[in-house]
């Protein structure tokens, strides 16, 4: 049998269970590609190392493709495709643990002063800043912006109906005042060709802003704005971050405003639509802020005040 048969088989199985399974089929097309179009057993060990090691540092993200192929390889031995499995019996260690960049206020606000026409090209500067509010404003994924359609935006309400996101969840997510109005402007200046299209938000020509789009826009408003990690660090700052750097926020601001922390965590992870509160604690990062904040809370804690 082909690679790249037993691979559609797999793919087509899992979706057919309802699993969305669109990173996993990335990581196997990849992966076909790198074997070469061969048959199962003309797969090596060599070869599927150097597939999972790439050309950089072990990270998490080999640990994703070798559960993702030690998947495909269950499936195939279950049912007598294969007598033996290429792939390491171990996972190597992970050199360092990922860690979500969080921008300050200052480094927003440059992001937002660098969108301009020539930096956002194919897509107005309206479009690009209401995406970075609604990511950091909402704390919306990239994917839930990128799917909005303008029904899903109450204005009168303030809500955003995010729906079908990870998980297969939908769900209603309130907004203030001020991104309120954001939004409103943009509804009632959307791109010229927009019209009726189904996405609320659009490139010029009134198509969908896709992922890469976005992604590449941003790559250059970061340079512009100068936000960056120290030299030689191999993550940069990314769009996912301004979803964490909300979470954060959030936090620091309950601290500072004397809420009740523990609730509010609970209300975040609603918020975020995330399936257990384990998800919203790898979201928040210890800033120098937090810190302070949460420090401070104990010592009035500590010596006998109140928590508030």
């Amino acid at each position: 049998m082909k690679l790249c048969h037993l691979i559609k088989q797999y793919v087509t199985l899992k979706q057919s269970l309802g699993f969305r399974f669109r990173t996993e089929q990335r990581v196997l097309k990849g992966f076909d590609q790198a074997m070469g179009r061969i048959t199962l057993g003309q797969v090596r060990p060599v070869a599927v190392r150097t597939y999972l090691d790439g050309s950089g540092p072990v990270t998490l993200y080999w640990l994703r493709k070798w559960g993702v192929l030690r998947g495909l390889y269950r499936f195939a031995r279950v049912r007598g495709w294969v007598r033996r499995c290429p792939l390491p019996l171990r996972a190597p260690k992970v050199a360092a643990h990922f860690t979500p960049y969080i921008y300050s206020q200052a480094e927003l606000r440059r992001l937002l002063e660098a969108i301009t026409p020539e930096r956002t090209k194919g897509v107005s500067p309206k479009t690009v800043r209401t995406l970075l509010l609604l990511l950091y404003g909402a704390g919306l994924r990239l994917g839930e912006a990128l799917k909005l359609e303008p029904a899903d935006v109450d204005v009168p309400m303030r809500l955003l109906h995010v729906r079908q996101s990870k998980f297969f969840k939908s769900r209603l997510v309130p907004i203030g005042p001020k991104l309120t109005k954001v939004l409103a402007d943009y509804l009632a200046e959307r791109p010229a060709g927009a019209g009726t299209r189904r996405h609320f938000l659009c490139a010029n020509k009134g198509t969908p802003v896709s992922r890469a789009t976005a992604e590449r826009i941003f790559r250059v408003l970061r340079l512009v704005a100068e936000v960056k990690r120290p030299t030689g660090c191999r993550y940069q700052p990314r769009l996912h971050d301004l979803r964490h750097t909300m979470a954060t926020h959030c936090l620091v601001n309950g601290y500072r405003t004397g809420a009740d922390v523990q609730a509010l965590l609970v209300n975040l992870s609603v918020y975020l639509g995330h399936v257990s509160l384990a998800g919203t604690q790898k979201y928040l990062t210890i800033t120098p802020d937090l810190h302070r904040q949460a420090s401070a809370r104990f010592a009035r804690y500590a010596l006998g005040g109140s928590h508030e």
